[in-house]
């Protein structure tokens, strides 16, 4: 990671929790995001909460967190985190906010 990403990174207060060859996490609060090196987008923002690590996802027009074996439906304030991390992580990364 250069100097200037790091700092990017920094000043939207996300952290990189771990890193391997194959991916990077980043976090924010209890936002999550893997990234592989060299791809073109982020993969799927998800938060952490009681069951795991769940994921944002839409059914029938309704924002749901869905982990393994378990599915809530998400409160505003948890789509607007999440939607807000990936946004800045994007932006952070160089990453074009309309790729996945």
């Amino acid at each position: 990671m250069t100097p200037e990403t790091a700092a990017r990174l920094a000043g939207c207060g996300i952290q990189l929790a771990a890193e391997s060859p194959q991916y990077s996490m980043f976090t924010r609060g209890y936002c999550v995001a893997l990234v592989c090196p060299g791809a073109a987008g982020i993969g799927s923002t998800g938060m952490m909460t009681e069951t795991g690590l769940a994921f944002l996802v839409w059914r029938e027009g309704r924002p749901y967190l869905a982990a393994k074996g378990h599915e809530t439906p998400a409160t505003f304030a948890q789509v607007e985190e999440t939607t807000r991390f990936s946004l800045d992580l994007k932006r952070a990364l160089g990453v074009d906010p309309g790729e996945a």
